[in-house]
């Protein structure tokens, strides 16, 4: 009776730790599953070894990886700021070296005129009005191309002398005009987009010396 007791006993516990087994199973499956959708497959899932380095499944670094891809970025960087350098040095020698090219272009003409004009001095009929009338088109046509290149003449007769734009030969006495005028203009000045060129070359005025009474 007691053995028959026994054997019923052992019997249910069997049956207990088979239910807890089976639980303890479908648990493992669940946990398994939501791992899988966590994971997708092809991707590499990154642990923490004992020695805090980081490695993916497969055994690989995950860190080294990560220096790799920030290696190669910087590298790309670098290349990529090489390339602006360059461009930007072959853009100032481009600007220094072909920079006067329009002008240059608008002298053309200019050029032109001069050639026709002193050809039309070797014709048989040719006059001086006719080469004076030439010589002044070719003229406007040079201070018209000085002008689209903000060349501006400095022509001060008249002007109160400013030594920041003339530069005075001499200075003459005269009761004609003011002291410290310009009462001449040997040669001309120009600035270049208000930067002085060239100062004009003047004769200025100053006052009359006073006369000395003769003795008797």
């Amino acid at each position: 009776m007691v053995a028959a007791q026994e054997g019923q006993g052992s019997t249910a516990e069997d049956e207990h730790e088979e239910s807890i087994d089976a639980s303890k199973q479908r648990e493992d499956d669940m946990t398994t599953r939501n791992e899988s959708l966590m994971n997708p497959q092809g991707s590499k899932e990154v642990l923490n070894d004992p020695a805090g380095i980081s490695v993916t499944e497969d055994g690989s670094n995950a860190d080294e990886q990560r220096i790799n891809e920030l290696t190669d970025s910087l590298l790309r960087a670098r290349a990529e700021t090489e390339n602006v350098r360059r461009r930007g040095e072959r853009d100032v020698a481009n600007a220094h070296k072909y920079g006067l090219e329009r002008f240059a272009n608008q002298l053309l003409p200019v050029k032109d005129s001069l050639e026709l004009g002193l050809a039309a001095t070797d014709q048989v009929n040719a006059t001086i009005d006719h080469a004076k009338e030439g010589m002044d088109l070719t003229l406007k046509m040079l201070t018209d191309v000085m002008a689209k290149a903000a060349i501006v003449e400095l022509n001060p007769l008249g002007e109160k002398f400013n030594p920041e734009q003339h530069q005075a030969m001499q200075m003459q006495e005269t009761d004609e005009a003011e002291p410290n005028t310009v009462i001449a203009v040997h040669q001309k000045g120009y600035t270049l987009n208000d930067r002085l060129m060239r100062p004009a070359m003047v004769i200025v005025a100053k006052a009359m010396a006073a006369k000395t009474p003769v003795e008797e």
